[in-house]
């Protein structure tokens, strides 16, 4: 886990001043820490997943290849007016304002039992939203991944009632 600490980058004041930005591109484009990533995170997708789902950017590059691993599908959660086809949304208030994101309408069968993945766990805002389009569309999430959790920032308290594994709590 150390070595995976270390390639995490912090970079102060942005996307603005007083932020501490986490920075995960020295992670990814090493193969070995970023395939050590993967196979930690395969080891916490529970037996009966079908599907993993990943909220827009981010999460995208560890929800992909979470799903080639573990052999399952994969279902985007995009940013509001990204995707052409007939969705659901849930809009969740931010820090300063509003934000929605959306999911296909036909991304799940009912009671589907999938996986939700990101690369931060911050205020936890956007996963709980995340879990809540989710649930509109028929599935159950059954576990929460992150790479990084900012403890200080305390995003878990927000999805306690989930199954959460952090890799790396900061």
């Amino acid at each position: 886990m150390k070595e995976l600490y270390d390639a995490i980058r912090t970079i102060p004041d942005f996307p603005k001043k007083g932020v501490l930005f986490r920075d995960i591109t020295p992670l990814i484009r090493d193969r070995q820490l970023f395939s050590k990533t993967i196979e930690l995170f395969a080891k916490h997708v529970p037996e009966k997943t079908t599907k993993i789902v990943a909220i827009e950017s981010r999460g995208f590059i560890f929800g992909g290849a979470l799903a080639c691993k573990t052999n399952t599908g994969f279902v985007p959660i995009r940013k509001f007016g990204k995707l052409p086809c007939k969705t659901i949304q849930h809009t969740y208030s931010l820090e300063y304002g509003q934000d929605t994101i959306e999911i296909p309408a036909d991304s799940f069968e009912q009671d589907e039992e999938v996986v939700l993945i990101d690369d931060v766990l911050a205020t936890g805002g956007t996963a709980s939203a995340a879990c809540s389009v989710i649930e509109s569309a028929g599935a159950k999430v059954r576990k929460i991944l992150f790479l990084v959790e900012l403890k200080d920032l305390k995003g878990r308290e927000k999805i306690s009632r989930y199954d959460i594994y952090s890799i790396i709590t900061l």
